[in-house]
């Protein structure tokens, strides 16, 4: 594979509206799940992390460095589309990179998009207009003419694994030499369709998550959108390399994940060979960890079957919360930032293990060398993910 390197990152969430100003928080240990009391998405509190409630109101996006084209066909731009533009916004503005550029493309990354438009209109008929309004390539076509992008975006929507999907499209890209650079960028919002479907499930938890914990009882949702500029370009080596990945699917439930673990660590495996790495070589594992009790229990079994038991892990979901489609993306981008600074994050509301496997989970912060860090993700229909990622 080409070397293939970080050019820039942006985290925007409810923690900050740059990677610096989110790892600065998570650093001190500060998390923005939160206790909602919003009638309009649950009849009771819940917790998750949101933005605040004024950010949600649907007002038009400006963003000086790159504002040029006509706001949408309805004068405005939803949150979830605002959270796009922020985001890629400040990775451009960092990266010196040109979105008008032939050989640059465009990928977005979500599981819901405008999923919540449907609440607008509860009851009404099918609306071909709504339904156009509503659809992933709608806005992504929407955030790339802001841009000037040269060239059509790529949609990649497949549950959990999203984030590292869109990573995964833009490596493969890269290295058939189709395009010199991606702009990846993922994000979703919590709606009270998102909220309800989770908690048909059963699997949100009645207070802050605790991923790999013995008392772990569901997720915590969450919304934000993050940005990884990859390139192949000279100009940029010398920053993180992205070596290796890979995708596999349980064929096991349409929610449930395999209880072997097997298909993940099958995903593992090829990344680590793909990036010529040994097991000896990860510093870090960045785990999905949502804190349910079967795909924690999956992930352990997977980490252990790949040998990978005795290496640093940890789960950001209690910080942020389960972002969805951009969390692939936010948590790729902490483990970058973490890389920078040689510094592993405790797994935040993890004291007592309670996986089959016992793992090295992270339960303070870590000082230590990190020159390559693995990163995983899980999702609904069995589908895996892992990417490598080296100084």
């Amino acid at each position: 594979m080409k070397d293939i390197f970080v050019v820039s990152d942006n985290i925007f969430s409810p923690l900050g509206a740059t990677t610096a100003e989110n790892f600065s928080q998570l650093k001190a240990g500060v998390s923005a799940v939160r206790r909602h009391d919003r009638p309009a998405m649950a009849d009771e509190p819940f917790y998750a992390s949101l933005f605040d409630p004024a950010a949600d109101a649907d007002e038009p996006f400006v963003s000086a460095p790159f504002a040029s084209k006509p706001l949408a066909a309805d004068g405005l731009y939803t949150k979830f589309e605002r959270l796009l533009l922020t985001s890629i916004s400040d990775a451009l503005k960092t990266g010196d990179v040109d979105p008008g550029d032939p050989r640059t493309i465009l990928i977005i990354s979500t599981t819901k998009g405008n999923i919540s438009l449907l609440e607008a209109a509860p009851g009404t008929p099918a609306n071909p207009a709504l339904n156009r309004r509503m659809a992933l390539h709608t806005s992504a076509r929407l955030i790339a003419d802001h841009f000037h992008f040269a060239n059509p975006p790529i949609v990649v929507s497949n549950a959990c694994i999203s984030g590292i999907l869109a990573l995964l499209t833009a490596m493969r890209l890269i290295d058939a030499g189709s395009y010199d650079t991606a702009v990846v960028a993922g994000a979703d919002v919590i709606s009270k369709f998102v909220l309800s479907g989770f908690g048909s499930f059963q699997a949100i938890s009645p207070g802050p998550c605790r991923p790999f914990d013995r008392s772990r009882d569901g997720i915590n949702l969450g919304e934000g959108a993050g940005t990884i500029i990859l390139s192949s370009c000279e100009k940029y080596r010398g920053g993180i390399r992205f070596r290796g990945g890979a995708v596999s699917n349980d064929a096991n439930h349409i929610s449930g994940p395999s209880r072997t673990g097997q298909e993940l660590c099958q995903a593992i495996n090829k990344s680590l060979a793909e990036a010529r790495l040994t097991v000896g070589e990860i510093g870090f594992i960045s785990a999905h960890g949502t804190a349910t009790l079967y795909n924690d229990e999956m992930e352990a079994k997977a980490i252990t079957l790949a040998g990978l038991e005795s290496v640093p892990v940890n789960s950001l979901k209690a910080y942020y919360g389960h972002t969805l489609g951009a969390a692939g993306l936010i948590e790729s981008i902490v483990t970058l930032q973490s890389m920078r600074e040689h510094l592993v994050l405790p797994s935040l509301g993890f004291g007592d293990n309670g996986v089959s496997m016992p793992l090295n989970i992270c339960s303070s912060l870590l000082h230590t060398s990190l020159d390559n860090c693995l990163k995983t993700a899980s999702g609904f229909g069995g589908c895996n993910a892992a990417v490598v990622m080296s100084q």
